[in-house]
This record gives structure tokens, C-alpha cells and sequence, in this order.
């Protein structure tokens, strides 16, 4: 029968008296995914990062003459070795406008520079445990940038002003950054989250080919600042 703790008693005919066992304590496998301190997986899973953010651009050196402020969006994936150390393979695509007095010697109306890069970059966190912390970020990788003037002419079918590519000059070649950010770590369900919201300020170098070539408008330097969050 029935016991008021919810134990079965069964007459097995031994004869021994031997007590019923008690029962097992369910397994909590709901932690097996937990990421706060002193328990979870310590998988692939736990270990991959991510990242978004955008932000603007501002030019640095010699190129005040050649592109002018612009913005950009930056997004990454990779891996985290410890609470301190990450590698991230970030994608950044930088818009910047170019000035009028280049944009008329290239004998355009108006015109743009694109930049385009796929880059391999440790993160650095100086105070992992903190939930303000600073951290280090640099790396290096491949840059695409294309440098276009556009001419407006009038009109189309319908009477507006049409925008086309008069000209254009585009290279291919290696570059790097170095930065320095700040993190705020918000503290998810288990008070030990790992998602961060993060403010930054990178040197960006790309060694393009110099101005007198045709495939390319001289040496970029560039400060991007960009917000955005990891997790």
C-alpha cells in the first residue's frame, strides 16, 4: 500500500524484510547548457562568440584630401578561449563620401569610397571578471576598397535625375587595425552572462596602391568607432 511518502511496499513472498529502495533524484540536465560559473559545458557550444555593431568613420593622415567621413557595420564570429581571451573572423563594410574638390578632378558630381574586408582579430579583456571592463582588439586580413565618381544627368522616363558611374578605381591588398574598447557585461538568467555590449575606436591601415596608379587612391588610414554587442 501506499505510505504517506509516496513509497510502494510490494510483499515479495521472501520473507526478509528487507526495505523498499528509495527513490533516484532526477538528473537536472536543464544545467547541461548552463553557462554561470561552476557547472555547464564547457563544449564548442559555450565556446562560440558573436558579434554586431556599427558606427561611423573618420579619416586620418593624408587622406583628409581624398574621403571624408562616413559610416560603417561591422559583424563577427569565432571562438572563446577563456573569459579573457577571444579570436573573432569579422566582416566590415566601410562607406565613406569623397570631397568636392576630388570628386571635380575625377570629373564627377559626386562619388563614394567602399571598403570591404574580411580580418582575423584577437580580443584582449583587461578585467574579465568585472562587469565594466576595457579590452584590446587588433588583427589583420584582406581589403577590397573602390574608389567611384558618379555623374548625375537628366533625366529618365519619368522626368528624374538619373545617377550613374562615370568612373572608377578598385585594389586588392593586405591591412590591419589596432584598438582599444570599453564592454559592459549584462548578467543574464544566471547572474554570469556572456553577452556584452561594447563601444570601440580602431586604426585602420591599408596599404593601397599610391595615387598616381590607376587602380587605387594612395595609402588609407582610417579611425572607425563603432557600438554594437557580443554574445
Amino acid at each position: 500500500e501506499s505510505s504517506s511518502n509516496d513509497f510502494v511496499v510490494t510483499d515479495s513472498g521472501s520473507g526478509d524484510g528487507s526495505e523498499p529502495s528509495a527513490p533516484e533524484p532526477a538528473s537536472h540536465a536543464a544545467g547541461q547548457y548552463d553557462n554561470a560559473a561552476g557547472g555547464g559545458s564547457h563544449g564548442l557550444r559555450s565556446r562560440l562568440a558573436f558579434e554586431a555593431g556599427g558606427g561611423f568613420n573618420a579619416p586620418i593622415g593624408n587622406d583628409g584630401p581624398y574621403i571624408t567621413w562616413g559610416g560603417n557595420f561591422t559583424g563577427g564570429a569565432g571562438l572563446r578561449f577563456s573569459r579573457r581571451l577571444s579570436a573573432l573572423v569579422e566582416y566590415q563594410f566601410i562607406d565613406n563620401k569623397l570631397p568636392g574638390a576630388f570628386v571635380a578632378a575625377g570629373g564627377g558630381t559626386g562619388g563614394n569610397a567602399h571598403i570591404q574586408s574580411i580580418t582575423l582579430d584577437p580580443v584582449l579583456d583587461l578585467f574579465p571578471k568585472a562587469s565594466n571592463s576595457v579590452y584590446l582588439v587588433g588583427g589583420g586580413g584582406w581589403y577590397h576598397k573602390s574608389t567611384n565618381f558618379t555623374v548625375q544627368q537628366c533625366c529618365d522616363f519619368y522626368g528624374y535625375p538619373v545617377t550613374f558611374t562615370a568612373n572608377s578605381f578598385s585594389s586588392n591588398q593586405l591591412g590591419g587595425s589596432i584598438g582599444i574598447g570599453y564592454s559592459r557585461r549584462l548578467p543574464g538568467v544566471y547572474g554570469d552572462g556572456t553577452t556584452k555590449l561594447f563601444a570601440e575606436a580602431r586604426y585602420l591601415f591599408i596599404n593601397t596602391p599610391a595615387i598616381t596608379q590607376n587602380n587605387g587612391v594612395g595609402t588609407t588610414g582610417l579611425i572607425p568607432v563603432t557600438v554594437g554587442v557580443r554574445f
